[in-house]
Parts: C-alpha cells; structure tokens; sequence
C-alpha cells in the first residue's frame, strides 16, 4: 500500500569541605600501601571516605564506637576553626553504635562585605580576593577561595551542585542539595511558553546575560530553520506519556512532534493519530543551515537506506535553549524516546523523519564533538553513524526496541528497502500511545501501527562557563504524512566529558 493510500485511508565529606579530593595534595594513591588507609584516596585515586567514616584496608568502613559516647568535632577545613565565628559541636554515638552529626558546630560560609564578620573564617573580615583565579570573589560569594581547599576553582556561585561528592559546589550552604526534578509541577499541557519546555526537561534554573551564575538564559519555539512559529499542536508537556512511561526526573516530560503531541487519552492538544494533514498542519521551513551544509548539503541518511528527498523540512518544531554552563561542568546529557508511525512500512526508506541535537559550544578538546554539531545519532562497530530516526530500525542496530520483530521496509514502491528486525525487546512503551494498534495490511500480520526506541541518552561536551545553544528539532521528511514524536526529558550536567553521542538507556 503506497503512503498516499494508507494517509487517505487513516488521516558523605563534611559541609563545608572545599571541594572534590586533589590526591596530589594528599598521599600517594599509587602507592597499594597508603591506599589501604588514605581516607582521601581509598582504595583508588580519588576515592574519599565521608564523614564518621575510616579508610581501612581499602575500603571506606564507619567509624566505630561506644553507643552513648560524645565526642568534640569540626566538619569545616583545616585550619578555620576557632577563626572568625567559626567552632566546633558535639557527636553522640548513635544505637547502631556509628557516630551521629556534628551538632553545633558553626561552619565557614561565604564571605558577606562590609559587615565586618569573618564569615568564611579566613582570619580576614571582608576581604574581596580571587586567589583561586576562577572569577569569583570571596565577597562574590566563593566559598571556596583559598588555595589551601582542594579543586577551589571547581567550587564558587557558578558551579551545579554535583550529587553525592559531599561538596557544597555551588556555595549556596548547603551539601548535595542538586536542583532537579522540582521545578516542573503544574505546567500546563497546552503552554506556548518555550521556558515552561526547559522546566519539564529538569532544567530547573535560568540566568541572564549579566549573570555568572548558570542557568537558562533564553528558550524559543521556531520552525528548523530558526525562523517562524511551530503549529502549537506540535509540542506539550505531559506528567505521562501513554499507559507507561512516566518522567525519568521530577513530575513532567517535554513533547515535541510532527503531528499532535498527545497520546490516546490526552487532552489539550488532544490525539488525532498518524497523519498531520488530517488537522491542518501546512508548515514547511529549510533545514537547519549549518548542519546541512556540514554534511555537504545533502541530509546525512543510515547506511544503505535510500536517500530523503525534497528541500524542506515538512511539519517542523524546534525549541532552541541558550544556556550558561556551570562552571565545573564539562558535558551533559538528556535522555530522549523516539517514535514514529513511519515504523515498519518505511523503514530504510526516504521517509527517514529526522530528530536532531545541535550543540553550538566552544569545546575543542577530546572527546570532540561532532563537526555537523548533532548529538543524536549512532554509531556503530564499523564507525557508521546513524542520525536518530526511523531508520535506526533499518539492520537491527539496537537502537530500535520498543516494537514487534519482523518485516520492514516492505513498500517498496515508496523506495523503502525490504528488511526485517530481530531486536525489538518489548511493547510496553507504546501502550496507550496510539502506535500500539494492529496495522493492517502492514508489513507482516504481527505488525503495529508504529514503534520506538525506548529510552536513549545523548551526550555533548562543554566548557565550564560559557553560554552554549542547544537547538533540539524534529520534522517529516520526504513528505509530511505519518508523523513522528520525541520525548525528552532528565537534563543532567556532569562534572567529566563524555563521548558525544546517542546510546540505549
């Protein structure tokens, strides 16, 4: 059955530790013997054993003690207390006979100018320095100044807090506390607010140009060329996707599509199935400029599939993010699910619907980021890349699982190369979605209307501190018949690059 035919029938450290463990201002970690009982290299470099904790024979084991005992102590770095407002507490063995929490001590904490307290417990009141050389001052709220802390340039108001390093990164007084995940309740399905976007994908803080702090600092909807307006059916955010897929991070998942970025049960826009021209989407704009041109003009397409054809991008939504980096980060990730109602028919044919990651950032290190700037695709054992779409299911790259095995690319009037898949691992990400219905006259009698990815992570690689674009896209390619979707969601920095890329969740 031709396209045309189908779319007419359907339409633990202390609180104030200074910042992650320097083995080299510590012993040496590759001596077997000093990490046996180093609690700063553990074991292995860099592995620092938390409070009420010990390094013995390699491994970070709690402290232990008589239930009922206290003990005098101090969380804060070496050499600040009994400096400025700075002193120590009690800890109380606890039942379980470990030690308790440092209670009553009071801690270094940023420096407030013109107050004439010591708040960071230097010996110095108000003093306004930049030892450390990474752009914020004491009085600019660094925490962690001195060149005596460890990593001091990693930790000042412009970092992210790093879970579970037992560091205040961020100097706001406070250890571990990373924001995710809670700034993405009570969005509205329908918004048209590009920022609302950021929130559901957990990128829960914003900034302006003006600022050092990180953050986002604009969000816009367009069309993928950057100009224009995307139909505002083309993107929701939604506390589900479906019967099962639910938020990886906080309460909300960002939707963007060709069509009508709703499932079966969803209001506000609500479903209206497999074919966008059925409820009047008539946009077109070119591809994204600098992309096309690196891959010599020509859309990059799965290895052996036939080429897409036309100059225009059919149906398409782009939210473009401009964001300050954290200063201690150096890549991040964002997990996406791919579907498309495109899955089986056209499989490795050129209705290869396009989803893209363009990362405009000034990283010139390795690992490098892609020279086209997409973040999103595969690549696989023999080094061939895959730009995220239909075709990902073309020769079971593994990047397609959330199907039914069996035949695809079986319109071969359409130019779609016969195949089959044999890595589908289940259908339980399609339930309630619409792509979970029989297809008939599909490929094969088992054949559903569509099929996904299932949860795929892609990585890019960024310079501390400055401001990156982030253009994440998605459009039908060929023609504007059997739409795709992508759900994003779980924004994350990182504190170590990455290999940039897109790999199985």
């Amino acid at each position: 059955m031709s396209k045309l035919i189908f779319a007419s029938l359907v339409l633990a450290i202390g609180a104030a530790a200074c910042g992650p463990s320097d083995p080299a201002i510590t012993g040496d970690c590759n001596d077997p013997e000093n990490l046996k009982v180093d609690p700063n290299n553990c074991g292995f470099c860099g592995n620092v054993c938390g409070t009420n904790t010990s390094c013995t024979n390699g491994q970070c084991v709690p402290d232990a003690c008589n239930p009922g005992d206290t003990r005098a102590c101090y969380d804060g770095s070496s050499g600040t207390e009994g400096v400025g407002p700075c002193h120590g507490g009690t800890q109380t063995c606890q039942p379980q006979g470990y030690w308790g929490t440092c209670d009553g001590e009071a801690l270094p904490a940023p420096e407030v100018c013109g107050n004439g307290v010591d708040e960071n417990c230097s010996g110095t009141a108000d003093e306004d320095t930049d030892l450390d050389g990474d752009g914020y001052t004491t009085c600019g709220g660094d925490c962690c100044d001195s060149t005596e802390c460890a990593s001091p340039k990693l930790v000042n108001p412009g970092a992210f807090e790093a879970a579970g390093n037992g560091v205040d990164d961020d100097c706001d007084g406070a250890v571990d506390n990373a924001v995710v995940g809670n700034c993405d309740q009570g969005i509205a399905s329908n918004t048209t607010t590009a920022m609302d976007f950021a929130r559901a994908m957990d990128l829960c803080q914003t900034a302006t140009l003006s600022e050092k702090k990180w953050g986002v600092i604009e969000a816009k909807f367009t069309l993928a060329d950057g100009t224009g307006t995307p139909d505002a059916q083309g993107h929701a955010v939604r506390d589900r996707w479906g019967t099962n897929l639910i938020p990886k991070a906080g309460s909300a998942l960002a939707v963007l599509s060709t069509g009508t970025a709703a499932d079966e049960n969803d209001q506000n826009p609500a479903y209206a199935g497999s074919v966008s021209t059925g409820h009047g989407f008539l946009e077109t704009s070119p591809f994204p400029s600098d992309w096309l041109q690196s891959n010599g003009g020509n859309l990059p397409n799965a290895p052996g599939c036939p080429d897409p054809s036309g100059a225009d991008a059919n149906d398409p939504v782009m939210l473009t993010l401009k964001i300050r980096v954290p200063s201690n980060a150096k890549s991040f990730s964002v997990d996406s699910n791919f579907y498309s109602w495109e899955f089986p028919e056209y499989t490795c044919s050129p209705y290869n619907d396009f989803f893209v990651m363009l990362l405009d950032s000034t990283w010139t290190s390795s690992p490098a980021n892609p020279t086209d700037k997409n973040l999103a695709f595969y690549e696989d054992a023999q080094m061939k890349r895959w730009p995220v779409g239909v075709n990902l299911a073309a020769n079971n790259t593994g990047l397609f699982t959330q199907c039914v095995n069996g035949a695809t690319g079986c319109e071969v009037l359409s130019g779609a190369v016969p195949g089959s898949i044999s890595t589908c691992t289940g259908t339980d990400q399609l339930a309630g979605t619409g792509f979970q219905t029989a297809a008939s006259g599909s490929c094969d009698n088992n054949a559903l209307a569509g099929g996904a990815t299932g949860w795929l992570t892609t990585r890019g690689n960024v310079v501390g501190g400055e401001v990156i674009t982030l253009r994440l896209a998605i459009w039908d390619t060929s023609d504007s018949l059997l739409d795709s979707t992508v759900i994003l969601d779980n924004f994350q920095w990182s504190v170590e690059s990455s290999d940039p890329g897109t790999v199985v969740n």
